[in-house]
């Protein structure tokens, strides 16, 4: 009898956190769904994540579509289903990163005259960045992809609990998707499903460099950490991938810092 294929599901895979623990998940023996949003002049990036997968010898199937919305989502969800139907190489989604990030970096309240953020850009940061969660994991369990043993991560940041300039909209929806984090490693429990959220501490990615300020947030993280840098992508990958490990099957319903100390220095 064949052995059943175990596949990673890589939310936002082309770039940043995404990319990396595509990447390192591919090392250590997972093939990888991609799902990425990218237009003609950031698909080569997209190219070059599935060609360092396929030089590990693990298999890249990739989604160009938007990971947000009910239609396309519905669209990967069936063909996921058919290409692990395959009677002579089936398979099962182990592990489902949530690492979209996709947001209005708006003020609320306008000082000085400066656009703020209206209700439509703060409800499709809040769905985009958090709600779409929630969408994906209960199509998996329909669709029989995800089953006992599989681990669901999303990416935090420690603005889910701080107040940054222009960052409200992200920070609501980082606090929204810690929550619901929660409710889904109580609600999986039973099928011997965990669920966790990552908090990266600050890391150079091309999303975060879309923070106004960032340079200095930057500045200021690497000053403030006690290894005196930057959290990498690979930091955070190489610390899911020691997560997806069936012996992690007691840890859930936390949002587990991989920041070298930086939250825990005043």
């Amino acid at each position: 009898m064949t052995q059943p294929r175990t596949w990673a599901l890589i939310l936002g895979s082309s770039s940043g956190f995404g990319e990396a623990t595509a990447i390192e998940l591919a090392r250590n023996g997972l093939d990888i769904f991609g799902v990425h949003f990218d237009r003609r002049a950031t698909l080569p990036r997209a190219e070059q994540v599935q060609a360092s997968i396929r030089e590990l010898g693990r298999q890249a199937v990739f989604f160009n579509s938007n990971a947000a919305d009910d239609e396309k989502r519905q669209e990967v969800v069936a063909a996921m289903r058919e290409r692990c139907g395959q009677a002579d190489d089936p398979g099962a989604v182990q592990v489902l990163l949530h690492s979209i990030a996709f947001g209005s970096l708006l003020p609320y309240v306008s000082a000085g005259g400066e656009r703020t953020a209206s209700r439509s850009q703060l409800e499709m940061t809040s769905d985009t960045m958090a709600h779409s969660l929630v969408y994906w994991v209960q199509d998996l369990l329909s669709a029989g992809l995800m089953t006992r043993g599989g681990r669901v991560f999303a990416m935090t940041s420690a603005g889910g609990s701080r107040a940054i300039p222009q960052y409200g909209p992200v920070s609501a929806a980082k606090a929204l998707l810690e929550s619901h984090i929660r409710q889904l490693a109580l609600e999986l429990a039973p099928l011997g499903i965990t669920a966790n959220a990552i908090r990266a501490g600050v890391t150079d990615t091309p999303s975060s460099r879309k923070i106004p300020g960032s340079e200095k947030l930057f500045e200021f993280a690497a000053l403030r950490n006690p290894y005196g840098r930057l959290t990498t992508p690979q930091d955070v990958a190489r610390a899911i991938a020691v997560l997806a490990h069936e012996n992690t099957y007691w840890i859930t319903g936390n949002t587990i810092g991989v920041d070298g100390g930086e939250d825990i220095v005043a």
